[in-house]
């Protein structure tokens, strides 16, 4: 254990800052694993509904990855990849040629 008052505040600020990023870490995979059902749900069975359910989930993963990232959780090409590589699974399930 640190002596060295500094050091003792380093190392809360650290927990602290380990807590919001696992956090913001959980709620992306989260959020992009529901996108993912949605958007396969749309898939297989296609209609309207099921495509504003796909939408929703996916602005919703945009908008928690642009905030991991304005917090400094994620790095912005990580984010930006993320959030490819979900915008080319939608364009694929609703029969958009992906470019």
């Amino acid at each position: 254990m640190a002596n060295i008052k500094s050091a003792i505040k380093r190392i809360q600020i650290a927990e602290r800052n380990r807590l919001r990023n696992k956090s913001y870490k959980s709620a992306v995979k989260t959020l992009t694993k529901k996108c993912l059902q949605a958007i396969e749900q749309y898939a297989a069975a296609p209609s309207a509904d099921a495509q504003a359910e796909a939408q929703k989930y996916l602005s919703a993963t945009y908008s928690k990855i642009d905030k991991a990232v304005k917090r400094g959780v994620y790095h912005h090409n990580t984010a930006a990849r993320k959030k490819a590589q979900l915008a080319k699974e939608f364009k694929q399930a609703t029969g958009q040629v992906a470019a």
